[in-house]
């Protein structure tokens, strides 16, 4: 089924969604469980997906499945990364995020550890578009790479990650910034103000004209989190609080051509649980990263959990989203902006 969706942006730029195809990447489930996706176009015509899976979230067999996309179909999913087994214990994985740099390595960085509160950060890389692999690597101490969404790369060799921490004493969440330098294989931490003491973790970053960058949150305030940063990532703004509605849940968003940027957001207040206000995944677009209005619905229904999307523009120009389906499945949704 084709969705043709017009709306008008900004006061000059009128806009147009189609929803061209939307499928699960697999029917038959690997795993019990899955979630967390993320995808990169790898090569031309060819992305990759990514995502943990296992008996239950935190279970102790969840590893890092992998999956790609080409000619319109998606492979059979294989466990690229199995659980960590660490001082007689068996640590599972979290959160994998695919990136492609500038120098045509492609990263996947994931988490090792028993909760969010106590996991650690580590990477693969492929030199050959995912075919083969690099042993891991575990990140410096203090360093935890990007926490779900993906990096940016503005300067050459500069990878800009958004990472955060929940505490374990009072799980306080706090965002940061981690900078990656890719030739010197160094690491550097960047401090995001923010005098409100929001609640914040997993930042998604926007590119806006000029190499201005905006930072995106989830939060546990019913609300999206931002903050800007106009040296390449190297300094930023305090952090405050825009009108679009989150139900703590992660987003993820995607800049067009830095004249319309587009977010993949659960637009309800949070419930008295977690998981409540997942049931709705919109998409949202923007002209000035602050106004946000809604173009079309992923999912909407009373119930389920529809969450932690990720979202890619491809060299085709065509949009691409993966999102968790009721934890059993990963849907990917396609379109076209015009």
């Amino acid at each position: 089924m084709t969705i043709l969706i017009c709306v008008p942006v900004g006061a000059q730029i009128n806009t147009t969604a189609q929803n061209v195809d939307s499928c699960y990447i697999f029917n038959e489930r690997p795993t019990n469980n899955c979630h967390a996706s993320t995808l990169a176009e790898v090569e031309k015509d060819k992305i990759m997906a990514a995502w943990f899976g296992g008996t239950y979230e935190g279970a102790k067999d969840v590893g890092i499945y992998t999956s790609t996309f080409k000619n319109n179909k998606w492979s059979k999913p294989v466990c690229l990364i199995k659980p960590l087994i660490q001082n007689n214990d068996t640590l599972p994985c979290w959160n994998p995020v695919l990136f492609k740099s500038k120098s045509d390595i492609l990263y996947l960085f994931y988490k090792v550890g028993k909760n969010p509160r106590e996991w650690f950060g580590a990477m693969i890389t492929s030199k050959d578009h995912g075919k083969t692999w690099s042993k891991e690597t575990f990140l410096p101490d203090g360093f935890l790479g990007p926490i779900r969404n993906k990096p940016i790369e503005l300067e050459d060799g500069l990878i800009i990650c958004g990472s955060s921490t929940e505490s374990t004493e009072t799980n306080q969440w706090r965002v940061h910034v981690e900078l990656y330098h890719e030739s010197k294989n160094q690491w550097t931490k960047v401090n995001v103000p923010n005098t409100s003491n929001f609640d914040v973790i997993q930042p998604t970053f926007i590119i806006h004209p000029e190499n201005k960058i905006q930072m995106l949150c989830r939060s546990k305030h019913n609300t999206i989190i931002t903050s800007w940063s106009v040296n390449n990532g190297k300094k930023w703004s305090n952090m405050d609080s825009l009108s679009v509605v989150n139900s703590n849940s992660g987003i993820d968003a995607i800049d067009i051509n830095n004249k319309l940027f587009l977010v993949v957001n659960n637009p309800l207040k949070q419930g008295p649980e977690w998981f409540y206000g997942r049931n709705i995944l919109d998409v949202e677009y923007s002209v000035d990263g602050i106004k946000w209005k809604h173009l079309f619905d992923l999912e909407n229904h009373e119930k389920g959990e529809f969450s932690y999307p990720a979202i890619i523009q491809t060299t085709d120009q065509k949009i691409h989203i993966l999102y968790t389906y009721n934890r059993e499945y990963i849907k990917h949704v396609s379109f076209n902006i015009e």
